[in-house]
């Protein structure tokens, strides 16, 4: 039997050894190729749907078309259509996805239908044609059980004021009345979907034992399969996931979703595997939302421009019974200094379809509304928007006195403004034909973390696997673990195999929340660190004395190769991350700049970008290409938020109206110029033994407010409703007309 000893870290304190900087493989931090690229362009990698078990049947959602209680359906016609194996309305389907890290079944039917587009039934049958067909034949009965409220802002409805989420600290009306300067302005952010390429999908099988297998395409497999197992209620040791490849997630595949529970409901009853893909609309309507916000914003300071007082309230919206609301001041709380402060959240019920966690929930539009308004200040103060900025730096969170882990705010604001060549000046002065020409900046934050993660690492004379349920959803999973174990253990990366996306291997962190790169790493770093001790202890040699590189082990000016140290065997190692005091004693977070140029239309308000500069520190770069391509992604949804995509809803029935990527508009090539990216290069001994921060995120959040603080400057009209369509630039204009 093979022994697995197992190392355990539970992150109290900075870890100061930095260990990786003393490896000598020297393939970390580099620009590695993706190790399953290959796979992916030549249509080898295998998605949530790409595979066929023999006697598969084929699922298709039915969506509810109003609201109300379900009184009953055509189900027995529908059954006796050509090639129909079943009819599922379980009251065990859920209404929309689970919430990211439920763990738990979300809210499940319940004999109603509480937006328009719930998914209600499934339809089975021989083939794809044939389930589609039925599935739209089929009538669900639905009476009105009363009045629903479809809009935040609307009379009737239901607002929420938590109060945890309440904050007041200082004299913040004193602090406003007398101030130098002052606004006191509603900023409105629309609603957003993740409109991931891959549409959700999933084919469950169950085996003779009574355990179901399920191969989906989702994001957190140890949360997705508990999700599951209470959904069916089995336990969650006859529940299996596999999601060896995603194609995008961003927060839509956190949690389980309808498709799953419809297809492991109907396999289970026809005894044969069932495959549920989602259409396109249905994807938009049944997996979760980033919530519209209207945020007001009230800021206050001195005849100097240091901030006295910082006020951010916010209406958000959500379905009845779900936890989660969007954190709209998530970074509001610590990113400037100010000693009055007044943070209010607000949740408004409604009858849309659920709101969930987007890309950088709560930032990607609360930092993105905030820095409008700190430039609307800097101009009502008189101060170029960078100064401004740079005067209110915060040294400790101002709201509890935390020291942060690191703090590179001001570092990245001065490198961004070097880069990009920010010279500020007064809105429309530059003018090229029909086009105004303008700058805009914006500071990005997002909050760091990590969560518990386990990896097993298995090495031999020969090279080495890392095994573990993590996914890859596009971000550079198979490729960051890959570099981490051949950097450790001085094998070259084509020796490392790496196997992810299945839930019989260890836990991992999944992906999202941009912890996943830092949380499942570090667990590999703790199986290869046990590893390394255990080849030191056979040699005879301390660990920080131990050199592993090309394949050889080198001590004492002595060489050998691993082959002939290991022989035969195979050492297996876990590695177990537990976070600790050193996520709660000081505030992490991962810091940036980004600076635009734009040119704005006279004559039909359109808004071009022209160059796009982010600059971010965010710990130790694990995969340069990979880091890279995560900021590039995070900046065009800047691009959007600012721009181009707004989820539309009819206000008489809260249904989702652009519901496909033909009406919901996302940036395109022609949207987008050539983004400069660069990174400040960081340590953070707060945040993980191996340094490294999370990345996926952070660069949404400000990117929009660079372009929207641009199009003040070149043309003198000021948004406030995000996007910024062509219709309310050009009211603007108007009005300088």
């Amino acid at each position: 039997m093979t022994l697995e000893t197992i190392r355990h870290l539970k992150h109290d304190t900075p870890d100061h050894d930095r260990r990786l900087d003393g490896m000598a493989q020297g393939v970390l931090g580099t620009d590695m190729d993706r190790p399953e690229g290959p796979l992916k362009v030549s249509g080898r990698a295998t998605y949530a749907a790409e595979t066929a078990p023999e006697g598969m049947a084929h699922g298709y959602l039915v969506r509810a078309a109003t609201i109300g209680r379900i009184t009953g359906s055509n189900a027995e016609a529908v059954q006796a259509m050509p090639g129909v194996l079943h009819v599922l309305e379980d009251e065990r389907m859920i209404r929309n996805a689970a919430q990211g890290m439920a763990g738990k079944s979300p809210v499940q039917k319940q004999g109603q239908a509480w937006y328009v587009g719930q998914p209600v039934a499934c339809v089975v049958a021989e083939s794809f044609e044939q389930a589609r067909h039925a599935a739209q034949a089929m009538m669900v009965t639905i009476e009105p059980d009363g009045t629903h409220a479809f809009d935040a802002e609307s009379r009737e409805a239901q607002v929420e004021t938590p109060e945890k989420k309440q904050l007041v600290q200082g004299d913040f009306d004193g602090a406003m009345s007398g101030a130098a300067f002052s606004i006191d302005n509603d900023y409105r952010t629309s609603s957003m979907s993740s409109a991931a390429m891959e549409p959700h999908a999933s084919i469950a099988q169950w085996d003779e034992d009574g355990a179901v297998t399920l191969r989906g395409s989702y994001q957190l497999l140890r949360f997705n399969k508990n999700e599951l197992a209470d959904v069916l209620g089995v336990a969650p040791e006859k529940v299996r996931i596999l999601s060896p490849y995603v194609g995008g997630g961003f927060g839509s595949k956190l949690g389980l979703a309808p498709e799953a529970v419809a297809a492991a409901l109907s396999a289970q009853v026809l005894g044969r595997p069932v495959r549920v893909v989602l259409h396109r609309r249905q994807v938009f309507e049944t997996v979760t939302r980033r919530s519209e916000t209207k945020q007001r914003i009230r800021l206050a300071c001195d005849a100097q421009g240091k901030l006295t007082a910082i006020g951010h309230e916010n209406l958000v919206s959500q379905l009845p019974e779900e936890v989660f609301s969007e954190p709209v001041a998530q970074g509001t709380h610590f990113q400037y200094a100010a000693p009055n402060r007044l943070v209010g959240h607000h949740i408004a019920r409604i009858r849309r379809p659920a709101a969930g966690s987007v890309r950088a929930p709560g930032e990607a539009v609360g930092v993105t509304a905030f820095e409008i308004a700190v430039d609307e200040l800097a101009k009502a103060a008189g101060i170029d928007p960078l100064e401004f900025r740079l005067r209110n730096v915060p040294e400790k969170h101002p709201e509890n006195g935390k020291p942060f882990s690191s703090s590179t705010m001001e570092a990245t604001l001065r490198e961004g403004a070097k880069r990009f060549g920010w010279e500020h000046t007064a809105p429309r002065q530059r003018r090229e034909g029909e086009w105004w020409i303008g700058t805009g900046m914006a500071g990005c934050v997002r909050v760091n973390m990590m969560i518990e993660a386990h990896a097993r690492v298995v090495l031999t004379g020969q090279g080495v696997r890392v095994e573990c349920d993590m996914t890859d959803i596009g971000t550079g999973s198979y490729a960051i673990l890959t570099q981490v174990a051949a950097e450790m253990l001085g094998f070259a990366p084509s020796q490392v195999e790496t196997v992810l996306g299945d839930t019989d291997l260890p836990p991992a962190s999944g992906s999202g929340g941009s912890f996943g790169a830092a949380s499942t790493s570090t667990a590999v770093y703790l199986a290869c660190m046990e590893l390394r001790e255990r080849l030191a202890a056979k040699i005879g040699v301390k660990e920080t004395e131990l050199t592993l590189k090309d394949g050889h082990a080198i001590h004492d000016n002595r060489q050998t190769k691993l082959s002939e140290l290991l022989g035969e065997e195979e050492w297996r190692a876990l590695g177990h991350l537990e976070p600790g005091k050193a996520g709660q004693d000081v505030r992490q977070a991962t810091w940036g700049a980004v600076f635009a140029e734009v040119a704005v239309s006279d004559v039909t308000g359109e808004t071009r970008v022209r160059r796009m500069e982010g600059t971010f520190a965010c710990g130790r770069i694990l995969n340069l290409k990979t880091a890279r391509s995560q900021c590039h992604g995070g900046m065009i949804w800047g691009l959007g938020l600012a721009l181009t995509e707004a989820l539309e809803h009819d206000p008489r029935d809260g249904h989702m109206v652009n519901r496909d990527l033909a009406e919901y508009h996302l940036p395109v090539n022609l949207d987008v110029p050539q983004l400069g990216v660069h990174f400040l290069e960081e340590r953070d001994d707060w945040a993980n033994p191996l340094q490294a921060k999370g990345i996926g995120e952070l660069a949404i959040c400000g990117s929009g407010s660079a372009v929207i603080n641009a199009i003040e400057n070149a043309c003198g009209v000021r948004v406030r409703q995000l996007p910024a369509t062509l219709d309310r630039v050009m009211e603007g204009l108007a009005a300088h007309d």
